[in-house]
C-alpha cells in the first residue's frame, strides 16, 4: 500500500493546500456570513504530524483571498516525507441550505464532493466523510474536518483502509 496516494486525497479533503475548483454561485449570503468567511483572509502556516506505520512531520502553507460572487478562495500546499500535496478551492455560504460549503481540487486530479460547513461558536466547522479507492485500488474511508477560529485553523484527517484496518491520521494546526 502506497502511503502518499491516500495522504494526497486526505489533504485534498481537508483543504490543506494548487489546481482549481469552482463552486456554484451562492444564493446571496448575508453580510454576517460573508464577513465571517472574509475574516480568514490572509496567510496561514501549519505544522503537524502524520501517524501511520511511521510518524512524519507535515509542514503547510495556506493562502485565503477574497473571491468573486461572495466567495473566498484558498490555495495551499503541504510537504511531507519529500512529497508536496496541493489544493485550491472556494468557500461560500448558501442561504437556501443555510450552510457553508468548501469545494476543492488537488494536484493529483482528485475532486471530492463539497465539504459541508456550519457555524460553530465563533467559527466554522467543515466536515467531510467519503469512501473511495487509492491509486492501488485499496478501499478506504476518509473522514476530515477543518475548524476555522479567529486565530487558528485546525485540520484533522483520519483514513481507514477498509480491507486491512490500517489507519493514517494527520492533525495540523494553522496560525497566521
Amino acid at each position: 500500500m502506497k502511503l502518499f496516494g491516500p495522504l494526497a486525497r486526505a489533504a485534498a479533503f481537508a483543504g490543506l493546500a494548487t489546481a482549481s475548483a469552482i463552486a456554484p454561485a451562492p444564493a446571496f449570503a448575508g453580510p454576517a456570513e460573508l464577513a465571517l468567511l472574509e475574516s480568514y483572509i490572509g496567510g496561514w502556516s501549519g505544522r503537524g504530524e502524520l501517524v501511520g506505520a511511521e510518524r512524519e512531520t507535515v509542514v503547510c502553507k495556506l493562502d485565503i483571498t477574497k473571491g468573486n460572487q461572495q466567495r473566498v478562495n484558498y490555495a495551499g500546499r503541504c510537504a511531507v516525507a519529500g512529497s508536496t500535496l496541493s489544493v485550491r478551492g472556494t468557500m461560500a455560504y448558501f442561504d437556501q441550505s443555510r450552510r457553508y460549503e468548501a469545494a476543492m481540487s488537488t494536484n493529483i486530479g482528485f475532486k471530492p464532493a463539497p465539504a459541508v460547513g456550519r457555524k460553530n461558536g465563533d467559527g466554522i466547522l467543515f466536515n467531510l466523510r467519503e469512501r473511495g479507492e487509492d491509486e492501488e485500488g485499496n478501499d478506504m474511508t476518509v473522514a476530515a474536518s477543518m475548524l476555522f477560529r479567529p486565530t487558528t485553523i485546525m485540520v484533522n484527517i483520519d483514513i481507514t483502509f477498509n480491507d486491512s484496518g490500517d489507519t493514517l491520521k494527520a492533525n495540523v494546526p494553522f496560525t497566521r
